[in-house]
């Protein structure tokens, strides 16, 4: 990682020895899934509801020329528009570069952030940010830099946290007043600005900007000339789309300080009794992600923006039923690795005893990994938290606490819950409670692509693993 570059000083900064804020986790991105990304996060630009401050960073000047009408656009949209790049394509005199609201940064060559691309918006009511620097030469291997430019690689991550990007942002704009210090004191007075109007302004719907994350991603097999044999540029694509709602729904929980770590319990737990249940591995993988994606479920708003799905029935024999009454689970249907979850998500809320909804399924039609998913993320939200204190003064507390979930969950065994989930989470939370611990983790988003295994299907019942894991993102 380059000494003074944007991306190394945030890193410094989350270094877990150094710091009590959250350490990044850095993937690996191709260039075609960078491209995808900024259009698709620049594009919300133009939709959102405010005038937010955009910083980017492009390397050399060939590749902003390569945007530059695209981003009159945005200057049209943006309170204001920082654009750093190397002098070396007469960028400076596009007309976008004469706007008023529009600050050209001539980078010296060696300045590190100019091997960096960069898109910081941070605005009132949408903050995200792409940060990676491209890999050195050093970096490629013997096998040294790819000869075909959209198998560049790139280090870092993406993001829609919003304390992240302002951190971003500030470093930002301190390296541009090594070059221009009255532009650093005007970024800086309308950084305070938006802050302000931060504090009481509604937020754009995220699942708005995911769609379009989502749509562009896939767009670019097509678009970028994405062959069949690119299996990494593939898994690239593929992974974000992942990530994309994995963001999503880190951000709802980032928005539950009551409960953050629902996800992580949720998706321990209900694999927990998957395993119990002997559950095939890759049935413990969607399951563990439907736990990670289990908030998306009822997630409102998001129908209308990723338009009607079809039944799933014949695609994935193993997943007979579906309904599109769950704009959330909807969403996640736009990808086709994730019908079964989404599948999963929603009838999360049926009841055992068929008076529950969105379908009225009862007993045995209800898909096994909803039971499990509903029970689970039910159970967690009643004891609040599912991994023993560390404290030996709160530990009677915390045992009375999964006691009492548990007595609750065991008066409605047969009426609202399977009366074997039921005894299985009963045998658990009495071993939790003598000591056993599950595996909770955080979900780290950068190795997110093994759980999109592929499902079993008619012609293939054995399902086909990933061969390698590529890692994008940003996680904690």
């Amino acid at each position: 990682m380059l000494e003074g570059s944007i991306l190394q000083k945030l890193t410094t900064a989350h270094h877990p020895k150094q710091t009590k804020l959250r350490p990044l986790s850095l993937g690996v991105y191709y260039k075609n899934t960078l491209v995808a990304l900024c259009h698709a996060l620049e594009d919300f630009i133009l939709d959102c509801k405010s005038q937010p401050l955009v910083v980017t960073a492009f390397q050399r000047g060939k590749w902003y020329i390569q945007e530059a009408d695209r981003y009159a656009e945005i200057a049209d949209k943006a309170q204001q528009v920082v654009i750093m790049a190397c002098p070396d394509a007469g960028f400076a005199e596009h007309p976008t570069g004469a706007r008023l609201n529009v600050d050209l940064i001539l980078l010296d060559p060696n300045d590190p952030v100019a091997e960096e691309w960069h898109l910081i918006v941070f605005g009132p009511t949408y903050t995200a940010m792409v940060l990676c620097q491209e890999l050195s030469d050093a970096d490629y291997g013997p096998s040294g830099p790819p000869t075909e430019d959209l198998q560049r690689k790139f280090y870092g991550f993406w993001t829609f946290e919003a304390s992240l990007v302002r951190e971003v942002v500030e470093l930002a704009i301190a390296h541009v007043g090594q070059y221009n210090p009255s532009l650093q004191s005007k970024l800086t007075e309308q950084m305070q600005s938006i802050l302000a109007l931060r504090e009481t302004t509604p937020q754009e719907p995220l699942g708005e900007v995911v769609s379009k994350v989502v749509n562009y991603l896939e767009q670019q097999h097509e678009d970028l000339g994405v062959k069949p044999g690119d299996t990494y540029l593939d898994d690239n694509l593929l992974s974000n789309e992942l990530q994309a709602f994995l963001r999503m729904a880190q951000m709802i929980d980032l928005l539950s300080p009551e409960n953050p770590r629902a996800p992580s319990e949720v998706s321990a737990l209900a694999e927990m009794l998957g395993q119990l249940l002997d559950l095939p591995g890759w049935q413990l993988k969607r399951l563990r992600l439907a736990g990670l994606l289990h908030r998306l479920g009822p997630m409102q708003g998001a129908g209308s923006i990723f338009g009607p799905t079809k039944p799933i029935s014949t695609e994935y024999p193993s997943c007979p039923l579906t309904c599109a009454l769950e704009p959330g689970a909807q969403a996640l249907r736009t990808m086709p690795r994730l019908r079964a979850v989404a599948q999963i998500m929603t009838h999360q809320t049926e009841y055992w005893n068929g008076t529950g909804g969105p379908a009225g399924l009862a007993a045995d039609d209800i898909p096994l990994e909803s039971r499990i998913l509903g029970l689970a993320t039910y159970f967690q939200g009643l004891a609040g938290c599912l991994e023993a204190p560390k404290d030996p003064d709160r530990q009677e507390a915390w045992v009375i606490s999964l006691q009492d979930a548990l007595s609750i969950c065991q008066q409605e065994s047969g009426d609202r819950w399977d009366p074997k989930l039921v005894e299985l989470l009963t045998l658990l939370v009495s071993g939790m409670c003598q000591g056993m611990s599950l595996s909770i983790q955080a979900p780290k988003f950068t190795n997110g692509l093994w759980l999109l295994d592929a499902l079993p299907t008619e012609s293939d019942p054995l399902p086909k693993l990933f061969s390698e894991l590529v890692e994008v993102g940003y996680g904690n």
